[in-house]
């Protein structure tokens, strides 16, 4: 459903780090990645369910980051893309459940809800014994990450939203606008926001990777990244929170309860958030914003400002 990425011909390669140093001790998974930040990796029962996670960097870091990947996605890009640059950072990278590393689950609706993927959130959290830590939530991961900040408002230091995606009717109008103006087509407009998403993908299959990517080089370097991982997006969770009714959420309505700092860090190429998503967290939250000119994946197309856009809201 938010997956569509088309492959692009004729770009030049980006080039990139060689795989961590990895060995298995005691039954986890042992890594260095480039610059010699360790990680380890593990593979948990958590909320009844079965969840792999990356804990990176020094276990007495002054902040501690958990990651929150997109809609069905998986944490590897993040990791092997901007790890490197956060060795002073305790870092967790977590697939989400039935997603990436994570055990894969059934089209169950009681399984793939917003409370549940907070409540493996809470469960992580506890099983790290972390006391509080920053959750920093790319596209649908930013909703998680706020939501985690009202439910355990005393476990969060902050949120950083990258690309946030929060008001699920108001993206699929600007989808389906999309859609027909790139196409030069008009439909009728099927007013339930679900029936819009639907309605913008029949018209063009590889709409978010258009509307993501300014440029076919940062296009083609997540592809090159995924390629390595051997992951792709979790269709099952995708369409399952779809038919929990993920396109009818609109969770600026939330937003009073939230006391947290919340920083967006997005990219003014980005189609599918800036502005129209980010204007909620900003009128409404008060949300102090750090704009690069890169499309959806801030980090990917400009891990420098990126990262410094990160320190920032941690200091």
């Amino acid at each position: 459903m938010l997956e569509g990425r088309e492959r692009t011909r004729d770009v030049q390669i980006p080039s990139h780090r060689h795989e961590p140093v990895i060995a298995r001790l005691e039954g986890r998974i042992h890594g260095v990645m480039d610059d010699g930040v360790e990680f380890e990796a593990f593979t948990e029962t958590l909320n009844g369910v079965e969840l792999y996670f990356e804990v990176a960097g020094p276990a007495d870091a002054a902040h501690t980051l958990i990651y929150l990947h997109g809609l069905g996605y998986n944490s590897f890009s993040f990791r092997e893309v901007v790890g490197d640059s956060l060795p002073d950072h305790r870092v967790v990278y977590l697939d989400q459940r039935g997603c990436g590393r994570s055990a894969p689950l059934e089209a169950d609706p009681a399984l793939f809800t917003v409370d549940a993927l907070v409540d493996d959130l809470e469960a992580l959290r506890a099983h790290l014994e972390i006391r509080s830590f920053t959750p920093v939530g790319h596209g649908f991961g930013a909703v998680l990450a706020l939501e985690y900040a009202r439910r355990f408002p005393r476990h969060t230091s902050g949120v950083v939203a990258v690309s946030p995606w929060v008001h699920y009717p108001e993206l699929a109008q600007t989808l389906l606008e999309a859609a027909e103006r790139l196409t030069e087509r008009d439909v009728p407009d099927p007013v339930e926001p679900e029936l819009r998403a639907e309605a913008a993908f029949g018209l063009r299959e590889d709409l978010l990777s258009v509307l993501h990517f300014p440029y076919p080089q940062a296009r083609l370097h997540l592809e090159f990244v995924d390629a390595e991982s051997g992951l792709y997006a979790s269709g099952v969770a995708q369409e399952t929170l779809a038919y929990n009714g993920l396109w009818s959420l609109e969770y600026p309505q939330y937003f009073p309860e939230i006391k947290a700092r919340v920083t967006c860090i997005a990219g003014t190429m980005d189609l599918t958030s800036y502005p129209g998503q980010t204007d909620w967290l900003v009128d409404l939250l008060s949300a102090e914003e750090s704009l690069l000119q890169t499309g959806h994946y801030v980090w990917l197309e400009d891990t420098d400002g990126f990262v410094a856009a990160l320190e920032a809201a941690l200091d």
